[in-house]
């Protein structure tokens, strides 16, 4: 989902990062504020008085997104729900969850805090405009906090709109859920629930551009593509877990994969490796005792052979391999004895095409995502429930 990320600031244990699309939606906002909004409003004021008001602006929406992420991963917290971080990119925000909830109410709970609490926070920023009003302060700055609380208003109505990804959506699962007692069968109402609305999304969306409103038909059906896109994404990740669930990582994975020792230079492994198997992602070794296959070898991490782009040819005959490769950690391994669904989940968190697999710190294979995907294509044409 997300492209290149920087991480802003941390609060509660969690990381606020915000991804790069996120400086559109910014640049977006500011404009539209500056140009549009705040001169509508406010008039005679100076142009630099309205760029300040929609940069301040700005940063109040993404304050806002924060404390909206913020009141559904303190939520997570409480029911044990493990949360990596908070994103921000173009279409808003999200709390990176490391699974799904383990109840319907846990279900509940987490998707109505983020509504609760936008409409609190509206409720503070029009409580600071009164009185801030009342006070004398100037113009601009209640009209910042006025523009604050009728957009924490609106974040807080349109998430509880019950199309899933959003969080209304995600309280519709939750009823559908505790109702029925099955998770895939709600989780597949509240989907289609939210791709039937980023379907009417998009229609409104074609509609305002045909009509004259480029920009404002523009972001409508970007955002109803979204929705759809997202509502596909949660319907498929819920089947394909249910489907790989009780298979182990070993009965797949591709044994005896090529690998590489670590002393070897750059440019050996250029020659003798990389010509000959072609591959792009190979297991870094220490040749303890010498041998050949990697029952006998200590896994030190993962070279992709990208990396070589990145030294210099002068350097390859000096630069060995353990200098560019990947330590071993996590992100780059899974157990033989895992779950599938868990390694699927794994590479789709990290963005990993491939894991090595390891038995008591040993490399026993290599697990692909092309690998996962044949298994779980054919556990779908086999109609495995």
């Amino acid at each position: 989902m997300f492209g290149r990320q920087i991480t802003l600031f941390e609060v509660f244990g969690f990381r606020i990062k915000l991804d790069l699309s996120w400086t559109f939606l910014a640049l977006l906002i500011a404009w539209s504020l500056a140009q549009g909004l705040f001169p509508s409003l406010y008039e005679g004021l100076t142009v630099a008085t309205y760029w300040w008001m929609a940069v301040v602006g700005v940063i109040g929406v993404l304050i806002s997104l924060v404390f909206h992420e913020l009141s559904h991963s303190l939520v997570a917290r409480r029911f044990g729900l493990e949360i990596r971080g908070i994103t921000l990119f173009l279409f808003g925000g999200i709390a990176e969850m490391q699974e799904e909830p383990a109840s319907a109410r846990a279900e509940f709970w987490m998707a109505i805090a983020g509504p609760v609490a936008s409409g609190l926070l509206a409720l503070a920023f029009y409580g600071l405009a009164a009185l801030g009003a009342s006070a004398g302060v100037a113009e601009p700055a209640v009209g910042v906090a006025r523009y604050l609380g009728f957009l924490n208003a609106l974040l807080a109505v349109f998430n509880l709109i019950p199309a899933f990804p959003l969080d209304g959506g995600r309280v519709l699962r939750a009823a559908l859920w505790h109702r029925w007692d099955d998770l895939a069968r709600a989780t597949r109402a509240a989907s289609r629930a939210g791709a039937l609305f980023g379907l009417a999304l998009i229609a409104l969306g074609l509609a305002s551009v045909l009509t004259g409103n480029f920009i404002g038909g523009l972001w409508w059906f970007l955002i109803g593509l979204f929705l759809r896109q997202a509502a596909s994404s949660a319907r498929l990740q819920l089947e394909s877990t249910r489907l790989l669930a009780g298979v182990r990582v070993r009965r797949f994975m591709t044994p005896d994969p090529v690998t590489v020792p670590a002393d070897m230079t750059v440019r050996a492994f250029v020659d003798e490796v990389l010509f000959r198997h072609g591959h792009d992602f190979y297991p870094v070794v220490d040749r303890e005792r010498g041998g050949e296959g990697s029952g006998s070898d200590r896994l030190l991490g993962a070279l992709e052979a990208r990396r070589v782009k990145e030294v210099p040819r002068a350097l390859w005959d000096e630069t060995r391999l353990e200098e560019i490769a990947r330590p071993l950690d996590g992100t780059i391994s899974v157990e033989a004895d895992s779950d599938a669904s868990q390694a699927l989940a794994q590479m789709q968190r990290d963005g990993a095409s491939r894991l090595l697999v390891v038995e008591r710190g040993r490399l026993v294979g290599l697990l692909t995502l092309k690998d996962l995907m044949k298994l779980l294509a054919l556990r779908l044409e086999m109609g495995r429930d």
